[in-house]
């Protein structure tokens, strides 16, 4: 079977194991009765004791409705899995499906007695939701794009490649570094820079590229785990307020687990043979520095907003954005000719929009299906049959089929009576489950076209048992020193 026909299959069975046994709730016989009525005031109880926006959810079980919007989730998704073959942006399929889920809603809405303000109401929580997302990270891209206009990361790859390492230091030199960027910059940005580096020390060696890029996917999306910057997942739970800033460096120990225990097996396949020496020179720009530093008063805005304040973390990034378009026309009108060009207006035009948008998509499409009932009828399913911690670890396989944004926004959605300790194994699992598939995550999925014909999904999959026990040790070690 192909790779092409090897995702959307994959992805079609997961979502299917997620979605039908609770259909077969909602329909079969008195057993399923009792479960959706359970679901229901449960619902309605959660709604009443956290002050929700949506008095009113569908329970569409299998209304031919209902069973569209399924179809057109899934459908809308297989077109994702499928952009690295089709070329079509990720963000068109998902807004489409998004914007035609709420138009179905909206059609069967009067056979359930639902007003045209309560669909409003549910549809303004989904775009409450999102807001708060999207104005977090186009202030968070924003700084990654001017530092890249500065050359900070090109500084950082030419004196990572400059060290004279061996190639198995180099192997360790990236890996570590993927841990420690990515809490603070996204697993894409620290993908890309540390992948340009393994590319241009090993551009002979395919073996090192390919064995390289997973152990980056896997360093970043466990550095990203332990922290709200870290990844969207980590950020949406961090918005949702199921774990507070400084709770989630809790999960430092189980994610430098996930990082460690495949590394150090990984490295015993790479030889200790130096590189050819490579020369090159590049230096910063004017402001790099400056604007280094707002990224790290911006961060610490967000943080202190957040917890005296009571603010919401976006307020802080936004007016961290403000000083920093400040500082450039600062360096734009005193610098020197060269910087002219810097205006940070391009930055923003410049950062990822197709992800800001795709986001946007998700959110919105999960909302609907949730609106719908179904993801009541899954909690019910999987977190009331199954149990937290069983459901929590099997998420995270699911998100390196799926996507760990659409799980985690499902879950939030869900909002399942959890302790803080399964919160926090959810926010590990989402985030470092990723790291099992090369198309689990975005570090994966990008690094497979930077080392194109080296870094590819059969050659991560060699590697699934070994990134299987790094998982495996993560969870047991949350267990332990968390539990």
């Amino acid at each position: 079977m192909s790779s092409v026909a090897l995702y959307p299959l994959m992805f079609s069975l997961s979502l299917l194991a997620l979605i039908f046994p609770s259909l077969a709730l909602a329909s079969g016989g008195e057993g399923g009765e009792a479960a959706l009525v359970e679901a229901v005031t449960s619902t309605v109880e959660a709604t009443i004791s956290s002050g929700g926006t949506r008095p009113h959810i569908i329970h569409a079980g299998m209304h031919w409705g209902g069973l569209l919007c399924i179809a057109i989730f899934i459908l809308s998704y297989l077109a994702v899995l499928s952009e690295e073959y089709t070329h079509l942006k990720k963000s068109k399929p998902v807004m489409l499906g998004a914007g035609l889920i709420w138009v179905v809603i909206g059609i069967i809405a009067p056979e359930y007695d639902v007003s045209h303000e309560e669909l409003r109401k549910a549809i303004f929580h989904d775009l409450e939701e999102y807001a708060s997302l999207l104005l977090f990270l186009l202030a968070a891209m924003t700084y990654i794009s001017a530092m890249e206009n500065r050359k900070v990361f090109d500084v950082l790859k030419d004196k990572l490649v400059q060290a004279g390492f061996s190639l198995r230091q180099l192997f360790w030199a990236t890996g570590i570094m993927a841990f420690c960027l990515s809490p603070v910059a996204d697993n894409l940005t620290t993908a890309l820079v540390l992948g340009a580096v393994v590319m241009a020390v090993g551009k002979n060696d395919p073996k090192f590229v390919a064995i390289s890029c997973v152990n980056i996917v896997n360093a970043a999306n466990a550095g990203g785990a332990f922290s709200p910057f870290g990844d969207i997942t980590t950020l949406m739970v961090w918005q949702a307020e199921k774990v507070e800033f400084l709770e989630f460096f809790s999960l430092l120990l189980p994610a430098l687990t996930c990082f460690m225990v495949p590394a150090t097996i990984m490295s015993f396949f790479v030889t200790k043979n130096k590189p050819e020496a490579l020369k090159k020179n590049t230096r910063l720009k004017r402001g790099a520095k400056p604007i280094m530093f707002l990224g790290v008063l911006t961060i610490t805005m967000a943080v202190t907003f957040e917890q005296l304040l009571g603010l919401p973390p976006f307020v802080g990034m936004m007016t961290g954005m403000a000083i920093l378009m400040i500082t450039a026309w600062i360096i734009r009108h005193f610098g020197n000719s060269r910087d002219k060009d810097f205006d940070i207006l391009d930055n923003v035009a410049s950062v990822e929009w197709d992800t800001l948008l795709f986001f946007f998509g998700v959110m919105f499409s999960v909302g609907g299906l949730g609106f719908l009932g179904y993801l009541e009828l899954a909690s019910t399913t999987f977190y009331d049959g199954w149990g937290a911690s069983t459901t929590n670890i099997l998420m995270g396989f699911a998100s390196a089929i799926i996507d760990n944004i659409p799980i985690m926004f499902a879950v939030l959605t869900m909002s399942p009576e959890m302790s803080h300790f399964q919160w926090l194994l959810i926010t590990l699992t989402a985030g470092i489950g990723g790291s099992l598939l090369s198309i689990g995550s975005a570090a994966g999925v990008a690094l497979m076209g930077v080392a194109h014909g080296r870094y590819t999904f059969f050659y991560h999959l060699r590697w699934f048992p070994v990134l299987l026990l790094g998982y495996g040790a993560a969870v047991g070690v949350h267990f332990l020193v968390n539990g």
